[in-house]
């Protein structure tokens, strides 16, 4: 596989302290650090494992939590920028996050900047953050790292809240200046709720949804719904298209708002699974395959990251898609996979197979004209 020596993307929970409160998080957010919280020394250990697999080196988020809580913050990523890493925040909006604060953290190295926004209403994205006035403050927070010329990325996650207000959420980037949209789909975990999760057909119709989105010059990624890429696949190659009411319903508002697609899609099939080009680590140092996949494979400070991401006979299996169930007898998944933490979540079984592909149903829905 293409990540076997190293993973592409490594993702440092720097602390679970955060101002939100948000209805489908995987943790319980904090105002204080919890005992056990990394140190600026282990961080720096850290970073100098990350640089240990070679140039150039994993790219390294910083997440958390809301990695601006952290006073340590810069002398971090100034490190990382020494030790020849590049990096990029994904911060929790507060009151922390200000033109200064991005303009300093853009001086010292910081390539990119990820902010959530999930509805184009105010009252809705509000709702889901759990905080007032957090719309408000995400949509100055985007103009003012635009304005100085830090990149921003937006993050939605999907669920049944706003899975139709998508068409106007993407006319609202798109209006915005944002070139790269990443899409997070449910794993249900901590605060987040099996009631809040969308149906197998739902993921489908949105999937070719977001392939048509792709088509508008926005690069378009997707977080725990590798099997987008299978649909990539199937309407490159073979013109297959997925076809019931809320596809169409997506469809028909895309194309009000934003007109007919006008280049190809965005989305590339070079994609990643957890532990399969993707590292996390904990607030604690300890070592998961990915954020959504709650299964240790050895903490930072008594094991080091390369040699787990290497060596890991789970993280081997998950490579070389040695999975069970439709998922492993799939004729796609050497571009999809499957989310290992959503089988997780519903089986405990990391190598079974993804319940929200329609693949693992009997939800088979296609047809060859192109419309």
């Amino acid at each position: 596989m293409a990540f076997n020596n190293k993973p592409v993307l490594v993702f440092w929970e720097m602390t679970n302290v955060c101002p939100l409160k948000c209805i489908h998080c995987r943790a319980d957010a904090i105002n204080f650090p919890e005992e056990g919280q990394m140190s600026t020394e282990d961080g720096k250990n850290l970073i100098e494992q990350i640089a240990g697999f070679g140039t150039p080196a994993p790219l390294l988020i910083f997440t958390g939590g809301d990695p601006m809580s952290r006073t340590d913050l810069e002398i971090l990523v100034q490190y990382a920028s020494s030790k020849g890493i590049k990096s990029a925040i994904a911060p929790a909006v507060s009151e922390s996050l200000s033109k200064e604060s991005l303009k300093r953290i853009k001086e010292l190295g910081v390539l990119s900047i990820s902010i959530s926004l999930d509805s184009s209403a105010e009252e809705m994205h509000d709702y889901i953050r759990g905080v007032p006035g957090t719309y408000k403050k995400t949509i100055q927070a985007i103009k003012d790292a635009l304005s100085i010329g830090l990149n921003a990325q937006i993050n939605t996650v999907v669920m049944k809240h706003n899975i139709s207000q998508l068409p106007a959420i993407f006319q609202l980037i798109r209006n915005l200046g944002i070139t790269t949209w990443e899409v997070f789909f449910l794993i249900t975990t901590g605060r987040g709720s099996n009631a809040l999760d969308i149906e197998p057909e739902d993921y489908e119709s949105t999937c070719n949804f977001l392939y048509d989105a792709s088509q508008y010059g926005v690069v378009i990624r997707t977080v725990e719904a590798p099997f987008i890429r299978r649909i990539v696949r199937q309407r490159r190659e073979k013109g297959m298209y997925w076809m019931n009411d809320k596809y169409k319903s997506m469809r028909e508002d895309l194309y009000i708002r934003c007109g007919k697609p006008f280049t190809t899609s965005s989305i590339s099939m070079a994609g990643t699974l957890d532990g399969d080009g993707i590292l996390f680590v904990s607030y604690t140092g300890s070592i998961y395959p990915g954020g959504f996949l709650p299964v240790e494979l050895g903490n930072i400070k008594h094991l080091n990251i390369s040699t787990v991401y290497r060596d890991n006979e789970l993280l081997l299996d998950i490579r070389n898609r040695k999975f069970s169930g439709p998922c492993g007898a799939c004729s796609n998944k050497d571009v999809c996979g499957g989310s290992r933490a959503r089988a997780f979540a519903y089986d405990d079984n990391i190598l079974g197979s993804d319940p929200a592909c329609i693949y693992t149903t009997e939800a088979k829905r296609f047809t060859k004209k192109i419309l």
